[in-house]
């Protein structure tokens, strides 16, 4: 009765003889000249979910936001100016990420970040000094994915493996040990390279240099760290795969 049922099955997920491929939302596509839907790669996927739990294209352009209004209002009206700029597009930023219900907490750190950032500012009496708070973020990369590679334990691991799925000891899984290698690699290459630069543009009192320069870094290490889930994900699907056991033939009548 089993096999009558999976027949039954498989005969109602076959289309009907003399039916168009794809049914009636086929043929109304070749009818209006559209193009017939892509799927999403799992890929594409992952890196889509990664992005959104980064705040997606919306939450990276209200966390910029803040920076290039001061940078522009000092540009346009000097430092007094550039102060209101800021306090207002950091409260707005707050309040758009509380309406898209972020985390309580993750909203009112950007708010204490530009505040103390500003205080540097009119502390030094120069605009490229809203830059020195968060000239330590990088430093502190730099610092962990040293140590992190002292201790036999890339950085990356730590922050991927459980996103990706992976188990507990990864750092003993050659394939997977490897991609978190090389992701770490490329993040101590790109932190590096971002604090040499703020560095010099900072010594060339360049703060749009320095304002690009941050904004650029934000989405940079985005996808950065989307590329190593996605990665990540793949080796971690290939060995489950490869760990399941093989199907059990067919019984001969």
């Amino acid at each position: 009765m089993t096999q009558h049922l999976a027949v039954d099955a498989r005969a109602h997920q076959q289309p009907a003889a003399g039916a168009p491929p794809g049914g009636v939302s086929a043929t109304v596509r070749r009818l209006l000249d559209l193009p017939d839907p892509v799927e999403e790669s799992a890929a594409r996927a992952t890196a889509r979910r990664t992005l959104e739990r980064l705040g997606g294209p919306v939450g990276l352009a209200v966390a910029t936001a803040p920076t290039v209004a001061f940078v522009a209002a000092d540009a346009a009206a000097g430092l007094g100016p550039a102060f209101v700029a800021l306090g207002v597009t950091a409260v707005s930023a707050t309040a758009v990420r509380l309406a898209r219900r972020e985390p309580p907490g993750a909203a009112v750190a950007g708010l204490v970040v530009a505040a103390v950032c500003a205080t540097v500012a009119a502390v030094a009496g120069e605009a490229r000094a809203f830059f020195l708070p968060t000239m330590v973020l990088p430093v502190v990369f730099v610092l962990a994915y040293v140590v992190a590679f002292a201790a036999r334990r890339p950085l990356t691991g730590f922050m991927v493996n459980r996103l990706a799925g992976g188990p507990r000891d990864w750092y003993r899984r050659p394939a997977l040990r490897r991609v978190y290698v090389v992701s770490s690699l490329v993040g101590l290459a790109m932190a590096a390279a971002n604090l040499v630069v703020r560095v010099v543009f900072y010594l060339a009192d360049e703060p749009a240099a320095l304002a690009a320069v941050q904004v650029g870094a934000t989405s940079a290490f985005a996808v950065h760290f989307a590329v190593t889930l996605v990665v990540a994900r793949r080796v971690v699907g290939g060995r489950l795969t490869a760990a399941l056991p093989p199907a059990p033939a067919p019984a001969s009548r």
